[in-house]
C-alpha cells in the first residue's frame, strides 16, 4: 500500500468488549487478523486457516478463493499503541470466520454472533417503527445479550465443551495423521498378513 493510502485506527465497543477497527480511505471496514481472533479467544493462526477451508469459500463465494488477509498500513496515533501494518480482513469475512468458529464450538463465538444478530435485528426493527436509541443504550442492550448467553451456556453443563473438547481432540489427531501421509478416512493400502486360521 502507497504511503498517501493509510488506514485510520479507532476503537469499538461490542458489549464490553473493545476492537480495534481500521477504515481504509475508500471507507470500506477492516478488523485485523490478530483482532477478530483474539475477539473470541482464538490464536491469530485460526483466522488464517479459516481462509484456506473449503468452508470458507462455501460462506463467502469465489470472491474469497483463495484469500489472503491484505496488509495495510495504519496511520499512526502516538495515544495508540500498536503496530503500524496489520493484516486486515474486510467485515464480511470476520463475520463468517466467527459463525464457522462458532459452529466448531468456540463459545466465544457462539456468545459473540449471537449477540450481534440480535444487535442488527434490533437496529432494522427500531428503524422501522421509528425507535431512537442511543449508541450507548445499544451497546448496554449488547452487553446484557452477551451476559444473559454466557449464563445460558453455562447453564447448559459441560455438554457443550466436551462437544468442542472432542472436535478438538479429533482435529489434532485428523492433522497429526496427515502430517504422516496417513489419510484418515482412507483404507490401509496393503493389509498385515493375517495369522488367523481360516474356516
Amino acid at each position: 500500500m502507497s504511503e498517501s493510502l493509510k488506514a485510520t485506527r479507532t476503537t469499538v465497543a461490542i458489549g464490553s468488549l473493545t476492537v480495534d477497527a481500521f477504515m481504509l480511505p475508500d471507507g470500506s471496514y477492516r478488523m485485523s487478523q490478530s483482532g477478530a481472533a483474539s475477539a473470541i479467544a482464538d490464536a491469530p493462526v485460526y483466522a488464517l486457516r479459516f481462509l484456506k477451508t473449503n468452508d470458507s469459500k462455501l460462506l463467502l463465494g469465489e470472491a474469497f478463493t483463495d484469500y489472503s488477509p491484505e496488509t495495510i498500513e495504519v496511520e499512526s496515533d502516538p495515544n495508540v499503541r500498536g503496530q503500524t501494518r496489520i493484516n486486515a480482513l474486510p467485515l464480511e469475512v470476520v463475520a463468517a470466520y466467527w459463525l464457522y468458529r462458532a459452529f466448531k464450538g468456540n463459545k466465544a463465538a457462539f456468545i459473540l454472533s449471537g449477540a450481534l444478530i440480535s444487535e442488527s435485528l434490533e437496529r432494522r426493527f427500531d428503524d422501522a417503527f421509528g425507535v431512537v436509541r442511543t449508541e450507548q443504550e445499544r451497546n448496554d442492550a449488547t452487553r446484557a445479550r452477551i451476559e444473559s448467553l454466557e449464563r445460558d451456556l453455562a447453564s447448559l453443563g459441560e455438554g457443550f465443551a466436551i462437544d468442542q473438547e472432542i472436535r478438538r481432540e479429533r482435529d489434532y489427531f485428523e492433522s497429526l495423521l496427515k502430517q504422516n501421509g496417513i489419510d484418515p478416512y482412507g483404507l490401509p493400502s496393503n493389509f498385515p498378513n493375517d495369522d488367523r486360521p481360516t474356516s
